[in-house]
């Protein structure tokens, strides 16, 4: 147990410089990031369309009067 704890400690020790690195942070997107997201704003977007849609049929379903229906008999 002892050895595992050493490990470990070990392994934190020598990594804790990689977190301090002073370059990481500066990094900006590039465009393929942009693209990225893009790309799944458009797939979002073009979900919304039919849902709305759906959305107002529904609503105009549930607040419509009843409508009569006539039907004529035939003789």
């Amino acid at each position: 147990m002892k050895t595992i704890s050493q490990a470990i400690a070990l392994s934190l020790v020598a990594c804790s410089s990689a977190y301090a690195a002073a370059g990481a942070a500066s990094e900006q997107a590039g465009l393929l990031v942009y693209l990225f997201a893009g790309f799944f704003a458009v797939i979002i977007i073009t979900q919304l369309v039919p849902a709305t849609i759906l959305l107002i049929g529904m609503l105009k379903g549930i607040f419509a009067g009843e409508s009569k229906s006539t039907t004529v008999k035939s003789k």
